[in-house]
């Protein structure tokens, strides 16, 4: 029966994985499914609606689920079709996360009138907005590294509202519950008679109604966020994609509508007066146009769409945690069905989040790491598959144990920073070269992946010998040699890949070194796991010493990768960002005290108190 037990979880976590993968129905009678996988141009990158309604809800508010009032849970498509054609009823959702009191004070606002005390309608606090306005502009003032909580809070907000109000402002005017009542009288008027000698209407009230839309679509050409209409010439052609507003003002010049323009007010209108029949013909129709003009991108887009359904760093995230517990209580109770329990759930998480990353390549047509969101993935998946091999090597658990925690933790870092948006970004010009991004870039995430993966099997070792006696002998010796061999790994990869970095520095910038925070950080890395071999080798440390230093190489690992790019300096500064900075702090706070920890006299560590299996 135990032989039969490790299969039979591991492949009901295949089941549930596989689940992921179906496609999402309907919530109703409406084609939301269909809307959500159209194309639209933002920030230089076509990507399905559903990828615009989902990173801006994390933006917002941190995931991606609306729930009403009355407790109807929305679909990410439902809250942007909302925001763009419903704007009066958005404006009662919740979605705002809001948590500064001072914040909330600015806007009249109490925990109390939130959603779990932290989430606004932007309708509750629409009053306060020009104050908002007043604050954020004061905080402008102030360097973004010495503001203080409050005013992160405020330019964060005013930021987030900035971005919802682009949105609503995309495919009709903010403000006008008529607009597609007007809209629908304009090819009348433009096709009616036309003033002698002048290039209007004749007929003073269709004059003044081509006027006022003109202005409209001004509007909504100047502040919409989106750029959903494809060139009516060459779809493929994105520098010919236009906003809503923008195509339908060259309509009123030229008199010829663009049919994309046309079938978003289509659809604005059958979603308005709740026409099912109508929206969905619309949408069936525009994808028709779109799988004849440009098939490749409409591919692409619906690749992304179900990635984004099926969430698999998600996925990941939750067998990584259950494998972590499997392998934990492997060393208390059955070793051999819950050690194969733990490697196989890491084997699966692992495999889903390889698949993951290889279609975020294939999206981005790009090495796997780009920014600190894929890095965070790389980092984290190099790691767990270095905890494989040595799990393979030695069957004793504590690579499945340092792959589930590793993967969650990293796993975890990534949804973090994915709450500042888009994460297939367009590439800064200076990172736009796939040959150093699939040499130095990913050279440098294996060396803190490996480092991260010594400090961890460290921890592993101070804790099992501290609060249990499970670390015998023969692991402890065990842990030491997979500490040795994997910091030795780390400092071949961090130097090669600091070195790689000085070369295209070079090409980039004309000098090899420059002492630039990122720089230096790379050397450090390197100079700390060479510290650590030569006390080592010079017998300055044994297990104990070794483990300590690697735990400290944790330290070192996230200031070089993270730490640095919060100084805001030097010519990495495309990098900056301090909202993790609590974060670190936090983490490097729980490393020290693992070292302090680590510094019990071995005497009262549980696992040796018969008599000590290391040394100091």
């Amino acid at each position: 029966m135990k032989k039969l037990f490790a299969p039979a979880l591991v492949f009901l976590a295949v089941l549930v994985v596989g689940f992921t993968l179906l496609a999402p129905r309907n919530p109703d009678e409406y084609d939301v499914v269909g809307f959500s996988r159209l194309p639209t141009l933002v920030n230089g990158r076509v990507k399905p609606l559903d990828t615009v309604a989902r990173t801006t809800l994390l933006v917002l508010q941190g995931r991606q689920t609306v729930r009403t009032l009355e407790g109807r849970r929305l679909t990410p498509a439902e809250w942007l079709l909302d925001v763009l054609y419903r704007p009066e009823q958005a404006s009662t959702y919740p979605v705002f996360e809001i948590v500064n009191p001072d914040l909330l004070a600015l806007l009249d606002l109490t925990p109390e009138q939130g959603v779990r005390g932290k989430r606004f309608s932007a309708a509750q606090f629409s009053p306060r907005l020009a104050e908002l306005d007043r604050q954020a502009r004061l905080a402008d003032d102030v360097a973004a590294n010495t503001r203080t909580g409050f005013q992160q809070a405020v330019v964060q907000l005013r930021s987030a509202v900035i971005l919802y109000q682009r949105l609503q402002a995309s495919l009709m005017p903010p403000g006008d519950a008529h607009y597609f009542e007007q809209f629908a009288k304009l090819p009348a008027a433009l096709n009616g008679p036309r003033a002698p000698g002048m290039n209007r209407p004749q007929d003073p009230a269709a004059a003044q109604l081509v006027l006022e839309l003109n202005r409209a679509f001004t509007v909504m050409d100047a502040d919409g966020y989106l750029r959903p209409i494809p060139g009516a010439g060459d779809m493929a052609n994105l520098a010919a994609w236009q906003t809503e507003g923008g195509s339908l003002a060259a309509s009123v010049a030229s008199g010829q509508f663009n049919p994309a323009a046309l079938t978003y007010a289509d659809l604005g209108r059958a979603w308005r007066d709740r026409q099912p029949e109508a929206f969905n013909r619309a949408v069936r129709d525009y994808r028709g146009r779109l799988e004849s003009g440009i098939p490749a991108l409409l591919r692409k887009c619906d690749v992304e769409w179900r990635f984004n359904g099926a969430q698999p760093f998600y996925s990941s995230m939750l067998i990584y945690v259950v494998a972590f517990l499997a392998a934990v209580v492997s060393w208390l109770r059955w070793p051999e069905a819950l050690g194969r329990v733990a490697f196989g759930l890491v084997a699966l998480a692992f495999v889903v989040s390889t698949v993951g990353i290889l279609t975020r390549m294939w999206l981005e047509a790009r090495p796997p790491v780009t920014n600190l969101y894929s890095s965070a993935l790389f980092v984290g998946w190099g790691a767990v598959a270095l905890c494989l091999v040595l799990e393979r090597m030695h069957r004793n658990a504590i690579g499945s144990a340092a792959a589930g925690l590793i993967g969650f933790a990293s796993l975890l870092v990534a949804h973090h920073l994915a709450l500042g948006g888009d994460t297939l970004e367009m590439m800064r010009a200076v990172l736009d070269s796939n040959f150093w991004l699939a040499t130095h870039v990913v050279t440098i995430a294996v060396g803190y992946s490996a480092t991260f993966l010594a400090g961890f099997l460290a921890i592993i070792y101070v804790l099992r010998g501290v609060l249990t006696r499970s670390l015998d002998p023969r692991t402890a010796d065990a842990l030491a040699r997979m500490i040795y061999g994997i910091v030795c790994f780390a400092t071949l990869f961090s130097f090669i890949g600091t070195v790689l970095g000085g070369i295209w520095a070079d090409q980039s910038w004309g000098r090899f070194w420059g002492w630039d925070p990122k720089e230096n950080g790379a050397l450090i890395l390197v100079l700390w796991n060479a510290v650590i071999l030569h006390a080592r080798w010079g017998g300055l440390v044994r297990q104990r010493g070794l483990a300590v230093l690697a735990i400290a190489g944790n330290i070192v690992t996230a200031w070089s990768w993270f730490g640095v790019n919060m100084l805001g300096v030097g010519l990495h500064s495309y990098g900056f960002m301090n909202s993790a900075f609590w974060a670190l702090i936090g983490f490097v706070a729980s490393q020290v005290a693992l070292i302090a920890l680590a510094g019990v006299p071995l005497a009262h560590w549980r696992s040796f108190r018969a008599g000590p299996a290391a040394q100091g």
